[in-house]
């Protein structure tokens, strides 16, 4: 993982904004995005980092992530990104294993157009 990417986390955490248990949890899927050749990069993937740490700190605190209504434009650009849902719905599933942090579909919806948009500026994985 990049530098500046790492710096991020570790100002999040140091600050206190996030758990260090989420700083981990997200560390720890950066680098296996990383490891499977997707460019994780402040640049490719700083707002993803930051949304996914903050979104599992406010339901570990036991603040509830409003379920937005569908967005017809973000589901039509999904659909053209299955294999960014499937990796969503994969990461959300290891965060409520790990963390007992349930996100609801549309945080699994965000997370997914952040990991579409990373594919995109990947190599070929």
């Amino acid at each position: 993982m990049e530098d500046k990417l790492a710096l991020r986390i570790r100002l999040f955490r140091e600050s206190g904004q996030v758990r260090p248990e989420v700083a981990a949890f997200v560390t720890d899927e950066l680098t296996a995005l990383d490891t499977e050749g997707f460019a994780v990069s402040e640049e490719t993937a700083g707002m993803l980092t930051s949304h996914l740490m903050m979104a599992l700190t406010r339901l570990l605190d036991g603040e509830p992530l409003a379920e937005s209504p569908g967005d017809a434009h973000m589901e039509a650009e999904l659909a053209e990104h299955p294999e960014a849902v499937e990796r969503a719905r994969s990461v959300a599933a290891r965060a409520h294993e790990a963390l007992g942090a349930a996100l609801p579909g549309s945080e699994v919806g965000f997370l997914a157009m952040h990991l579409a948009v990373l594919a995109q500026r990947s190599p070929a994985t």
